[in-house]
């Protein structure tokens, strides 16, 4: 089942992405603040795409079902978008596109409605 996310205050965005902005140049980020961006802009997809036809994954840090169609209840949705924290936040932020990460592997997207491109970048 989806974790719960919540997107966060707009005064703390500036300050967490400034920070995976610097580690990413000249460190390893840290985990907590990479799990905080991930939640957060997951969260804000399924904010601006309601629904439960489409899961998007980001393991180990959550899932969101969003996007309005067929509902899921059980089992493996209908629509799967599955990557890793690094991809999701290049996507969010508008670094990489749907469809180069996808050509990439580092996005792997199943399903009717799993194309997400019209919905990014979430900033």
């Amino acid at each position: 089942m989806p974790v719960r996310v919540r997107a966060l205050p707009p005064d703390e965005v500036a300050p967490l992405l400034g920070r995976l902005e610097v580690a990413r140049l000249v460190g390893e980020p840290d985990r907590d603040d990479i799990r905080a961006a991930v939640k957060h802009f997951l969260a804000v997809l399924a904010a601006r795409a309601p629904g439960q036809s489409v899961e998007v994954r980001v393991p180990p840090y959550a899932a969101v079902q969003c996007i309005e169609g067929a509902r899921h209840t059980r089992g493996t949705p209908p629509a799967v978008v599955e990557t890793d924290a690094d991809s999701w936040l290049d996507l969010a932020l508008g670094r990489s596109t749907f469809a180069e990460l996808s050509a990439a592997g580092s996005v792997r997207a199943s399903g009717e409605r799993s194309d997400l491109t019209s919905l990014l970048p979430l900033t």
